[in-house]
């Protein structure tokens, strides 16, 4: 038996959730005496795949292209397809990321395989992988087993905590690509990020902002709180849609899904779709002058009272507890 696991990379550095997808494929070839293999795709790579050793991969296969250096869905399925073709693997983990999300589908159709989305728990049982994952905006979890002889499962990130294995690096091969103009008719030609901003998808703690702030300038102090924190700025659908923040900071159902170890909402009812995106969350702070606030019914601690005199109150308590 083989595991596969793709190790997202972004400008030639792993991300977080690689090394948590490593982890978890470890964990299920410990339970099983499967082989854990690693692949990484991109255009120089090389230099950081045998780092992935470290989290428990024995082997890491790297495809290298320098078209490969922005992403392509198409060209990056019918690599992975391949690969876990040739290599005969019986079950690939991918993060469910942006990234994720959209290769998971096209690979699992090109391997006629079964595919378990945004999995929050894996385990062997009676031969089979068993899943976890929520349904109905998060109210609800169900286990999933798949019965096709290739299973695909991505797994949400900051739930799989990332785990050293040992010192010994992996080895490192590479993998002969043969991509066509044909294999890249989708494709990233520009990728802006701005600097210094931590991703809510992959942030450990994050912060996030509601219409109860009144407007897009009083988002600075939700940004100062965050930057005390060391967390990531996040922002309710309603304030995206109305243009105060950006999309790539919206939580929610369609947004990003999160699951940090802390979740403060600050001035955010908690509409169904918003507890869908962050209601994982290991603890969850809820700041609203509506007492009957839904936000309340998920989170582990609850301030009822004016943002605009909590959050700066807090801010100054936090620096005083950190000495900032």
């Amino acid at each position: 038996m083989k595991i596969l696991a793709f190790a997202e990379q972004r400008d030639n550095a792993f991300r977080k959730s690689a090394f948590e997808t490593v982890t978890a494929g470890k964990k299920l070839a410990g339970e099983s005496g499967a082989e854990l293999v690693a692949l990484v795709i991109g255009g120089n790579v090389s230099p950081i795949a045998e780092s992935l050793g470290f989290y428990g991969a024995s082997r890491v296969l790297v495809a290298e292209d320098a078209k490969l250096q922005l992403y392509s869905t198409t060209a990056y399925a019918k690599v992975v397809a391949e690969v876990a073709a040739k290599e005969k693997a019986d079950i690939l983990l991918l993060p469910a990321t942006a990234m994720g999300k959209d290769l998971s589908p096209r690979v699992a159709v090109k391997l006629e395989a079964g595919l378990a989305a945004d999995c929050t728990a894996l385990a062997w049982e009676d031969g089979n992988v068993k899943a976890t994952r929520p349904v109905y905006a998060g109210k609800a979890l169900i286990e999933v087993r798949i019965s096709t002889p290739r299973k695909v499962f991505t797994l949400r990130p900051n739930v799989f905590t990332a785990e050293k294995a040992g010192d010994s690096k992996a080895a490192v091969e590479q993998y002969r690509i043969s991509l066509g103009d044909a294999d890249y008719s989708v494709q990233a030609k520009e990728v802006a990020q701005s600097s210094g901003r931590i991703d809510v998808a992959e942030a450990d703690i994050v912060v996030s902002g509601g219409r109860g702030l009144k407007g897009p300038e009083n988002f600075k102090m939700i940004e100062e709180l965050a930057k005390v924190l060391g967390a990531a700025v996040g922002a309710s659908r309603a304030v995206v849609d109305a243009g105060w923040r950006p999309h790539d900071e919206q939580v929610g159902q369609t947004g990003k899904t999160v699951s940090p170890s802390l979740y403060i909402a600050v001035g955010i009812s908690g509409a169904i779709q918003h507890l869908a995106g962050m209601s994982s969350s290991k603890y969850i702070v809820a700041i609203n002058k509506d007492k009957d606030a839904p936000i309340f019914g998920v989170a582990d601690y609850g301030i009822v009272g004016d943002a605009f005199e909590v959050v700066p109150a807090l801010t100054q308590e936090v620096k005083k507890l950190l000495g900032k």
